[in-house]
């Protein structure tokens, strides 16, 4: 059962899975900026123990989890007095996920957000998704959960959330193509010899958008955008070659949807994640999001180009994914976490991220390895195949 209210009176009841990081902070500030809208059950965290406490502290949480075991004492001290309750660990974060609530954002970055988040929607709890792995690793088998309970599935990334918005759900056949929009990240105007030498400081400067680590080096990549086309073929009710994406660097157009008449809508808006957010959390309704609003006149203009899939090859990698089937997607996420997490501590050049994913790919097809998903189980098998062939093949080339 959907345990969504759309009472206007009745706090939404609320849980936070990836608090510290940087949609959970966003999620924060829209909670915040509405305190009587909203009850939250728990926030989840990893190791930013001082702010998973002010958070928690903030928002009157019920309950304030870290994922790290060892840090339950330092949680526990700051929090000493509060009422809140506190638990630490893999079990705390999935009984978190469980616990009564009318919404789970689920911000977790990376696959150690697939577990927690499917336990919520076993639940039949409307989940605000924001990790990308739920669909890229666990499509099908993610689906088929929430198909199971009843749960509600309401997009975060902004793509996706502004698709959602724009989408004509009762004329499905009516849609032509879904384009998302990208910014090209800070190296879109570089030659292709030039990212060669880009550092990990470089690659960490995105030109619109505040986000973590590991997303800021897709988006330079574009492999953001390519894993946000898979995410796509899962929430919309397309094929694979009804999907495309063009560079935006003004971060305005957020996507847009073309329709068989000839006419496209669009969704624009500042480059907020807050915004986004404030849709999922208000849905069915609209909420006040502390966010600047869209001046066109003071913009000027907004300009639109083609990706270059040569000197971007993550786009081409994960539509080819698509056409592969099975498992190919998630081996390919799992390679690019470690491809990525190499390439931040200098072991990997900028342009080997790719590459390395690729040469992953291709070993597991050349080891049998790319196959249907029934259960977490498999997801969970290609996942680790993916990291370790991955890590091996990076050595190889420190050799």
């Amino acid at each position: 059962m959907n345990t969504m209210t759309n009472s206007a009176q009745a706090p939404r009841r609320l849980t936070i899975l990836g608090a510290t990081g940087s949609v959970g902070c966003s999620t924060l500030e829209v909670v915040l900026h509405n305190r009587e809208r909203f009850e939250v059950v728990a926030l989840v965290g990893n190791t930013n123990i001082s702010l998973l406490a002010e958070q928690a502290v903030a928002c009157n949480a019920q309950l304030a989890v870290t994922a790290d075991e060892t840090r339950l004492g330092e949680l526990k001290n700051l929090l000493a007095g509060t009422g809140i309750e506190v638990a630490a660990g893999d079990a705390a974060v999935i009984d978190a996920a469980q616990r009564p609530a009318d919404m789970v954002v689920a911000a977790i970055v990376g696959a150690a957000g697939l577990k927690p988040t499917l336990a919520a929607a076993a639940q039949g709890t409307t989940i605000a998704l924001a990790n990308k792995e739920c669909l890229v690793c666990a499509g099908d088998v993610f689906l088929r959960a929430l198909q199971a309970s009843g749960a509600k599935l309401l997009p975060v990334d902004s793509e996706h959330s502004a698709v959602y918005q724009v989408l004509d759900q009762n004329q499905p056949d009516q849609i032509d193509k879904i384009i998302l929009t990208a910014s090209g990240g800070p190296f879109r105007s570089y030659e292709h010899a030039q990212l060669a030498s880009i550092t990990p400081d470089q690659a960490l400067k995105h030109p619109n958008w505040s986000m973590g680590p590991k997303i800021t080096v897709d988006s330079s990549t574009l492999m953001n955008k390519g894993l946000e086309l898979i995410e796509a073929f899962y929430l919309f009710p397309v094929s694979a070659n009804q999907l495309d994406a063009v560079i935006h660097p003004q971060s305005i157009v957020h996507s847009m949807v073309a329709y068989k008449d000839g006419s496209v809508l669009a969704q624009m808006g500042e480059p907020d994640m807050k915004t986004p957010i404030a849709y999922a959390l208000g849905w069915p309704n609209r909420i006040p999001a502390p966010v600047k609003r869209l001046d066109l006149a003071a913009l000027g203009q907004l300009t639109f180009e083609a990706i270059d899939r040569t000197k971007f090859p993550a786009v081409a990698l994960c539509l080819g994914c698509l056409e592969r089937g099975g498992s190919a997607t998630t081996v390919m996420n799992a390679a690019n976490e470690v491809a990525v997490a190499e390439f931040l501590s200098n072991n990997v050049a900028y342009l080997g991220i790719t590459q390395l994913v690729d040469a992953t790919l291709n070993a597991a097809e050349k080891d049998g390895m790319i196959a249907e998903l029934r259960s977490l189980d498999d997801v969970s098998h290609a996942d680790l195949y993916g990291r370790e062939k991955a890590t091996e093949l990076a050595r190889s080339l420190q050799s």
